[in-house]
């Protein structure tokens, strides 16, 4: 197979909760020309690290490292489509485990959106022409925002043919993992919701695609507004289907 390899990380949602959002994202980088390969894996740590866990999550660090570094080691880009999940390996794995290999995968760990915008540049992301015009309204993710920003984001998606773009200005969706579902939090949740965010859901056409990277986030959305939002990666498998 002469196709470039690139290491999927199947983060726990994938895994269990949204397996069709992996199957999209294979799709896509399979289109764009790459072989996917999916190594071993557990629990990514970042709920661990919220809770305080550290020796837990210390230990799942160090079994991802180990999974992972023969292919960081060959400079292979490891991508996640779960942004809160890969970006713990990059930003919270150098300080949880020190050494090489972790600094190694760290360094080659990205969000998918990076990823898909570098091959959007490269041309490597094809459509089929005579693509409809549609509007896609991005909230953007905070932990993507606060690491890597929504730019990369915002430029896979203009790149669509047909596609007109909006970013919504809002900050947290309310739900930041567990906050949301917990009793005592939850009105502080849904009043956060209701800054920005659940409006501007409320008001975009019904047939304007929302779109959010974070579970939570797409959770906290259809709880607050009953749309439905969408991952970048289901939004570019679609288009490229035509």
């Amino acid at each position: 197979d002469e196709r470039p390899p690139v290491v999927l990380f199947q983060d726990t949602f994938m895994e269990y909760n949204v397996p069709s959002l992996g199957r999209d994202a294979v799709e896509v980088l399979e289109r764009a020309g790459y072989r996917v390969l999916v190594p071993a894996r557990t629990c990514c740590a970042r709920p661990a690290i919220s809770k305080g866990l550290l020796d837990e999550a210390r230990e799942q660090a160090r079994f991802n490292v180990q999974a992972l570094h023969p292919y960081a080691e060959r400079g292979l880009p490891i991508v996640g489509v779960e942004p809160s999940c890969i970006l713990t390996l990059r930003e919270d794995y150098p300080a949880l485990l020190p050494g090489d290999a972790t600094d190694r995968v760290a360094a080659q760990a990205q969000t998918i959106d990076e990823f898909l915008h570098r091959l959007s540049q490269e041309g490597r992301l094809r459509y089929p022409a005579g693509a409809p015009r549609r509007e896609y309204l991005l909230h953007g993710h905070c932990h993507q925002k606060a690491l890597v920003g929504t730019g990369p984001t915002l430029a896979v998606l203009r790149g669509i043919p047909g596609a007109s773009v909006r970013e919504i200005p809002s900050g947290c969706c309310g739900m930041a993992g567990s906050f949301g579902y917990e009793k005592e939090h939850y009105a502080i949740s849904m009043a956060i919701g209701e800054q920005r965010l659940f409006p501007a859901v409320r008001r975009a056409a019904a047939e304007t695609v929302i779109v959010a990277d974070g579970i939570s986030c797409r959770q906290q959305i259809l709880h607050g507004t009953r749309r439905s939002a969408r991952h970048l990666v289901e939004v570019v498998a679609e288009a490229m289907r035509g």
